[in-house]
């Protein structure tokens, strides 16, 4: 008889999956299959016998050469005194540039490639799966990636795989946590492409030390169904994974980088450009990368066709310094020309051969810089003039109406030269043609719209806000004050009208600025992100004048010292000169007084580095930035999530601006907000929301579809979706669906083996998790304009109500489960969202959980811990039970590596205590103070006089514990401090060296293994 189809598993076993993913890798790819090392020993990312071996055919006869190479690549590989990304990039160099080594000392060196890239086909690819490692810390045992891919057998590529019905997050997480130091972290100082998937969600990849939510998805046509099949075959594919390795890696300011799929086939289209020398425009989105496109293209540009020199023309400072700083990370080096007539120099001689050339000299680019930079250039071009090498010249911001006539200015000067155009924003509808016709077709397009939907980019929420009613009599400031914070529990608003006097002051003035700067600190005050100091804001102000007042403003409010103005004026002296009237200050004077008093008598230089530094690592203390038309373009500019625009803005300056804020920025960041006060897309005068009209009236509709949506609309629609998310979670939940129905469907049955059944359930825990944080962003970002985004008030509190039973069922999942602590950081800020909008008053509980576990709030306050939970949990003594219990058993796991038969005696203890309560053998009180003793024992709070008195570290005491010998214990101590190398842990040499010394010691071979596995885990040693 068949199981009943609700019993039946969803989609495929991940060995099923993983059996399948091998077949393709083999049988469609041509990988040989080196079979399951489950069980095999020495597991490592560079297998010495598959390199030997390719070798020997690459250079026969060389064998001396062929060791001494391996040698030196084992050892760079196996460097533990640096970082991974320092020894990734070492690895990556000599896997790209070859291994340079003399046959014997005083010959001369010869490069021996450990990778023949000019010939995939003559590589050996092989593809091992459940590739056992040993873990770097005993704490971790060992860590078994489901798959990992071989070049001439270096591992270079590593998959983890899922069912169809856990998320993808899964095996990503699994990747980071495998890199961490304490894991096998050694074993990716080899690995390129590290990639996790299922049936369901296809493929992500990254590279080492790539977040989470940067994993990026695969997209190309393919007549394959299987979303994971398909981007396997297409990344994977021999020719591909070298190609990728070799043109689209990049080790840029401390993180290691590779390619998203508008990238890759922007520099494959360029390419063909390029051998056809037929020029034109490659247009991807903000924030997709376009730098770094520039740069993969000029290296193989450089490197595949003879006598190249690349010439690239940029508007920003910036720009200039990040491409030196990649060229030199990959030992090429550029030269950044002083003017327009320098690079003329330059290109009259034969070096060098990559050259940046910087249009403006002051401030931000404008077409006047532009006429200007090719005045500077036809002037230096001297009679005889005549260009060295094959050039090609990159010109950034091609959108520019003034590039043609640069394109033409330089064409004159460069007759052969080729011209590639870079823009990050669509061409006016009357440039497109001129452009077009200038620089040639486009090459490839990545617009916003597909950015936005591959999560290259966040999208845009837009809303006009009418600051200009009149609201200064106190009964309109009062409704005023209601209406923002109508959402609101009683407790926050309390909290809020303790700060209000001072806004109630500025919002009475009849100026306008100041109740710009009253709004935007109600915002702050109320929006997610900006009250949790996750997230900022910029406000982008008509002129430096305005900026400063505003400046001045906010400095008499909460924000003072928290806010700062950047932008291109420098207060000299001279502003000052015929100012003075006796009739108070003018313009000039208060922008110079108050932008002096800001830069408190630093250069406004080192004033703007400091600034911009702390408003992206400290947001919380650099909550805005007042701008005019600094910071609004580039990549540089600091990612914000709310813009105010305050400026008739239009067109490229527009767009540029709003995209400050599509920048992904923690996972807490779902959108990028665009609060505008100039009504730029007139959408207050009327009932249509056409954003593709109004301030983008120049562009074609189809070019900026998808920008910008309602912030209301678009909200509805999320919480709706958030909503109808946790519903389905929750719908197997047995009736009568309460906390305790809720406890058992999350945490698994009080039958069960606790250790087991929380291990099952915990994807089920991790999506709750998930999607409450979701929902209660989406609530609270409507929680005080419901009835605006279309809900009834009775609607309205319904919904209040289900968020708040959801919150109730998060909260007390985390603490029975013992998830509170290891998850606190999953779901930043969402303690002021609870408080603010939630349960007030109930979540002044929880907090007392925000620094401690509940077994460390045991230790600390005994039974008197047991107040501070949830009612929920408290009132029910087998909720309590059950949840010390959980909460016990987790630290019991975790720790045990570090001193495993003591936490076994202690293991025993609890089943033992749990079987005696669920017999009734105790009174409840009994159990309190029994579980308490426990608390303490698993804590390790005194160790009592239960050891002998040379027993005095944690480390002996492990010792002591395991071998059950007072001298011997002491005496491994000793050898083990006398002997140890410092970072010994994962360093093959220095471990040895560490288990002699245990040896010695222990005199019984028969457990070193385990005695050495006990060392490890001692954080003393």
């Amino acid at each position: 008889m068949s199981a009943p189809l609700s019993s039946r598993p969803l989609g495929q076993p991940e060995s099923a999956t993983q059996a399948r993913v091998i077949a393709l890798l083999r049988d469609t790819l041509g990988y040989d299959y080196l079979g399951n090392w489950k069980d095999r020993d020495g597991n490592r990312n560079v297998e010495e016998g598959l390199l030997r071996t390719f070798l020997r055919r690459t250079r026969p006869g060389d064998d001396p050469l062929i060791a001494r190479a391996i040698a030196e690549f084992q050892r760079v590989a196996g460097d533990q005194s640096r970082s991974l990304y320092d020894v990734n990039k070492s690895v990556y160099e000599l896997l790209r540039y070859g291994v340079k080594v003399a046959p014997a000392a005083g010959e001369n060196h010869e490069t021996v490639w450990l990778i023949d890239w000019k010939n995939p086909a003559a590589n050996h690819f092989a593809v091992a799966e459940e590739v056992t490692v040993k873990g770097f810390d005993a704490k971790a045992a060992t860590k078994r990636p489901d798959i990992v891919l071989y070049v001439n057998g270096i591992a270079l590529g590593v998959l983890e795989l899922k069912r169809s019905t856990k998320s993808m997050a899964e095996g990503i997480r699994q990747n980071l946590d495998n890199q961490k130091k304490q894991f096998i972290r050694p074993f990716f100082t080899t690995m390129q492409l590290v990639m996790a998937g299922n049936d369901t969600e296809g493929l992500r990849y990254g590279t080492i030390e790539t977040t989470e939510r940067y994993y990026l998805a695969w997209k190309e046509d393919s007549a394959i169904e299987n979303p994971l099949d398909r981007a396997l075959s297409q990344l994977c594919h021999k020719a591909r994974f070298l190609e990728l390795l070799h043109d689209f890696i990049v080790f840029d300011s401390g993180t290691k980088k590779t390619c998203r799929h508008n990238q890759y086939f922007g520099v494959r289209a360029a390419q063909k450009r390029v051998r056809a020398r037929e020029g034109g425009i490659i247009w991807h989105t903000q924030g997709s990368g376009k730098s770094l496109t520039m740069v993969w293209l000029a290296k193989w540009i450089r490197e595949n066709v003879t006598g190249a020199r690349v010439a690239i023309i940029t508007d920003r400072t910036e720009l200039d310094e990040q491409i030196e700083k990649v060229f030199v990370g990959v030992q090429e080096k550029i030269y950044r020309t002083t003017s327009g007539a320098d690079l003329i120099a330059k290109l009259a001689d034969t070096t060098p051969w990559l050259m940046c050339s910087l249009i403006h000299k002051f401030g931000v680019a404008d077409d006047a810089d532009i006429a200007e930079y090719v005045t500077e250039l036809t002037t230096a071009v001297s009679p005889g003039f005549k260009p060295q090498g094959d050039i090609y010249v990159f010109v950034d911001e091609c959108h520019r109406t003034q590039s043609g006539q640069l394109h033409d200015a330089m064409k004159a000067i460069l007759p052969d030269a080729m011209f590639i155009g870079f823009t990050g924003t669509p061409l006016l509808k009357a440039d497109k043609a001129t452009s077009l016709e200038k620089f040639g077709t486009y090459i490839h397009t990545y617009k916003f719209d597909e950015a936005v939907a591959d999560r290259v980019v966040l999208d845009l929420r837009y809303e006009a806000r009418d600051i200009d009613q009149s609201i200064s009599s106190p009964d309109k400031i009062d409704q005023w004050f209601e209406a923002k914070t109508k959402g609101l529990t009683n407790f926050a608003k309390a909290q809020l009208k303790q700060r209000w006097g001072t806004l109630q002051k500025v919002m009475s003035s009849q100026s306008r600025l100041e109740k710009i700067v009253a709004d935007i600190l109600m915002d702050m005050n109320t929006k997610d992100r900006l009250v949790s100091g996750r997230g900022n804001a910029m406000i982008v102000s008509g002129s430096i004048y305005q900026a400063c007042k505003l400046y001045q403003l906010f400095e008499e409010t909460e924000l003072a010292g928290k806010c700062a103005i950047i932008t291109s004026y420098r207060p000299a002296i001279a502003d000052t000169k015929g100012e003075t009237t006796g009739e108070g200050l003018t313009e000039r004077l208060q922008k110079y007084e108050i932008y002096n008093r800001m830069l408190n008598g630093k250069t406004p230089e080192k004033f703007e580095t400091e600034v911009k530094k702390k408003f992206v690592d400290e947001p919380g203390q650099m909550k805005l930035l007042i701008v005019v038309d600094k910071l609004l373009t580039g990549f540089d500019a600091p990612p914000a999530t709310y813009l105010y625009i305050d400026k008739h803005m239009q067109d490229h300056g527009l767009f540029q601006a709003i995209c400050r804020v599509n920048r992904l920025d923690g996972d807490d960041k779902d959108y990028g907000y665009i609060v505008d006060y100039k009504d730029l897309f007139k959408s207050l005068e009327g009932s249509i929301k056409d954003y593709a009209s109004g301030a983008f009236d120049a562009y074609a509709p189809e070019d900026v579809k998808g920008l910008l949506v309602d912030r209301l609309e678009d909200g509805h629609k999320r919480l709706e979706e958030a909503l109808e998310a946790l519903r389905a979670l929750c719908e197997p939940v047995p009736s009568p669906r309460d906390l305790p129905a809720h406890h058992r469907f999350f945490c698994g049955s009080v039958d069960a083996d606790n250790k087991a059944a929380l291990k099952e359930s915990e994807p089920k825990r991790l999506l709750l998790y998930r999607l409450v944080s979701s929902l209660l962003r989406a609530y609270t970002n409507l929680a005080n304009e419901m009835e605006e985004a279309g809900y009834t008030n009775q609607e309205a509190q319904a919904i209040k109500a289900e968020v708040k039973h959801f919150e109730d069922v998060r909260a007390a999942v985390k603490l029975k489960s013992g998830d509170y602590i290891d998850l606190k950081m999953y779901e930043p800020a969402m303690r002021h969202l609870i408080d603010a909008y939630i349960r007030a008053e109930d979540s002044l509980k929880l907090s007392a959980f925000d620094d401690l576990s509940l077994v460390d709030m045991i230790v600390k306050s005994g039974v008197k811990a047991i107040d501070a939970l949830p009612e929920s949990i408290a009132k029910d003594e087998g909720a309590v039970a059950e949840t010390i219990e959980n909460n016990v058993r987790k630290i019991i796991t975790d720790e045990e590596p570090v001193n495993p038969a003591y936490y076994q005696k202690m293991s025993d203890l609890l089943d033992a205590l749990i079987k005696r309560r669920r017999e009734g053998a105790l009174e409840y009180k009994a159990y309190l103070d029994e579980i308490v003793e426990l608390a303490r024992k698993v804590k390790m709070v005194d160790p009592g006089p239960t050891y002998p008195i040379g027993i005095d570290t944690p480390a002996k005491r492990a010792l002591f514990d395991n071998l059950q010998d007072e001298n011997l214990a002491v005496a491994i101590d000793a050898a083990i401090r006398q002997h140890k190398p410092d970072d010994f842990r994962g360093h093959p040499i220095k471990e040895r060296v560490v288990r002699r010394a245990i040896a010695q010691a222990l005199k019984d071979d028969a457990r070193l293994d385990e005695i050495f596995e006990l060392v490890k885990a001692q954080s003393e040693y």
